[in-house]
């Protein structure tokens, strides 16, 4: 990350006290000291968010706020998803992407009564202010308002019968909906999404609100996860993180998101670039594999098929349930194929891996 590169200000969220005092493992990650595990260990967290639940800080991310009259063509032209679809409560993935169709970020936008709501991956923040800066007409008014969020993401099929204690929010709301609400007699926006593939919500409000609403969860015997738990869970949902499975050198086809892709909609920065690479096909496509021999697989690692160089892998780990390695890895077609048996190398020597259909872990309570 950038952030940890230049001599930049390690930042704090919210509830480091908590971190802290918790005896958290802290990292400096996207700028900010966050907690990578928690003394119970990654596993144990790991199976509290997938058979019960589990609660993140994520209050790293960014947000932004677009309205004005042109709000909506804005967005249009700046993401790649069709924001005509999006109703007032409703949230959207998405994504922003350079003339070129380099992915600039993925991003969530949700649509409220007074405009639009865009949060960003923490890395990002700058970058993606003064690109939607730069390309602002008179008619929106955009604001960067990171420093006034704190952002917690309670997570597993349980999440909503330990939620419903302390809100009277619908709970039952679709996937990708939202509520502003009281949680714990605090106003806060209540979201039905997550990066874990679990039935979950993410609360976002202000620091002091959130402060208090983690430690009414945490003491209702909600365990904390930290950044190694979340990477996992993400992982065996196939979702993307940024800097490792997309970035500004890869696009939205050969990363798999073609389904937030709307080429059928008007002018969008990236669509020429992305309606070529659509028409001749991409050259490459990101892939998830398991091991099949022993063997943790690390981004960068290269992948082969009969000892010819196909690919390389973006991001890897041990899987809890599964007891294996997993990975994404970018490999060229027409070796991208599911069944596909690949090798990657490890240190010197070749490991045996195949190809499978996404995601890694079936059993999830998603859309419950």
């Amino acid at each position: 990350m950038t952030e940890e590169i230049l001599d930049i200000p390690i930042k704090e969220t919210a509830l480091y006290n908590f971190h802290v005092q918790s005896g958290a493992k802290l990292v400096p990650f996207a700028g900010y000291k966050m907690p990578v595990s928690y003394p119970d260990g990654i596993q144990s967290e790991y199976f509290a968010i997938r058979n019960e639940v589990g609660i993140f800080d994520v209050s790293h991310m960014g947000e932004f706020t677009i309205s004005g009259r042109g709000a909506k063509e804005f967005l249009q032209k700046m993401t790649i998803n069709d924001v005509e679809k999006l109703q007032v409560g409703e949230a959207q993935y998405s994504a922003m992407c350079y003339p070129d169709s380099g992915i600039i970020d993925d991003l969530i936008l949700y649509r409220k009564l007074d405009g639009y709501f865009m949060v960003v991956n923490a890395s990002n923040i700058q970058k993606n202010f003064d690109w939607l800066n730069e390309h602002k007409t008179e008619n929106v008014i955009l604001k960067n308002v990171s420093e006034y969020y704190s952002l917690i993401a309670l997570q597993g099929p349980q999440s909503r019968d330990v939620l419903s204690t302390y809100t009277h929010a619908n709970l039952k709301m679709p996937f990708y909906s939202f509520e502003d609400a009281l949680v714990c007699g605090y106003p806060v926006m209540v979201s039905r999404t997550g990066y874990t593939g679990e039935l979950g919500f993410e609360i976002y409000g202000d620091a002091n609100s959130l402060i208090y609403i983690w430690a009414e969860l945490i003491n209702a015997g909600v365990k904390p996860a930290g950044l190694a738990a979340r990477d996992i869970l993400r992982m065996e949902m196939k979702y993307c993180l940024y800097g490792n499975d997309i970035d500004n050198t890869t696009n939205p086809i050969e990363a798999g998101l073609s389904w937030i892709t709307a080429l059928s909609k008007g002018d969008f920065i990236g669509k020429d670039a992305l309606l070529e690479i659509k028409k001749n096909r991409p050259g490459r496509q990101l892939i998830s594999f398991v091991m099949k021999e022993r063997g943790i697989p690390r981004q960068g690692y290269e992948v082969f098929v009969d000892s010819k160089k196909v690919g390389v892998v973006t991001s890897g780990t041990q899987s809890p349930q599964l007891k294996t390695g997993i990975g994404l890895a970018y490999v060229d077609i027409p070796f991208h194929k599911i069944g596909q048996n690949i090798s990657l190398q490890i240190r010197n020597k070749f490991v045996s891996a195949k190809i499978i259909k996404p995601p890694f872990i079936n059993e999830t309570s998603l859309h419950c």
